[in-house]
């Protein structure tokens, strides 16, 4: 029995996944380590051109830095916000992944009342059914960073 894999995945205790775009994917893990601390693992996800997988870049983490490395990003997006681009609307992006997000789920639902079997026939989906991905329709749904084939 492979124990390591099972471990290595063990000592995530928390990921959230943000798209960003049809081809970046950032993820936020928090890892425990064999002592019972944490730490915080950064990647960020890129398909490549080609096709043929994904390319990741990972920063980690731990909490003797989490204020300082807090306090730097706040500053240099700040800096870029007010410096450097005080003119541009930032909010744009927030609102088309909305509305790309509700037409997705608007499609969906559709497809879904196509397809629905007759009520009597009908059989509860379990969230794991109706879980999708933003991505291709042929490759499985990826809600973390453990769930990436490099």
């Amino acid at each position: 029995m492979n124990f390591e894999k099972n471990d290595r995945r063990s000592d995530m205790v928390y990921s959230q996944r943000l798209r960003a775009g049809r081809r970046r994917t950032y993820f936020f893990d928090v890892r425990k380590t064999k002592g019972n601390d944490y730490y915080i693992t950064l990647t960020e996800s890129t398909r490549r051109f080609d096709g043929d997988g994904f390319e990741r870049h990972k920063i980690f983490l731990y909490k003797e830095d989490f204020n300082r490395f807090l306090k730097g990003l706040e500053d240099a997006i700040n800096h870029v916000k007010t410096e450097l681009m005080p003119d541009y609307d930032y909010d744009e992006f927030t609102r088309r992944q909305e509305e790309w997000e509700a037409q997705r789920a608007a499609e969906a639902a559709a497809a879904q009342t196509e397809t629905e079997p007759a009520e009597e026939t009908a059989t509860e989906e379990t969230p794991e059914e109706t879980a999708t991905d933003e991505g291709s329709e042929d490759e499985p749904p990826i809600q973390s960073e453990e769930d990436m084939s490099w």
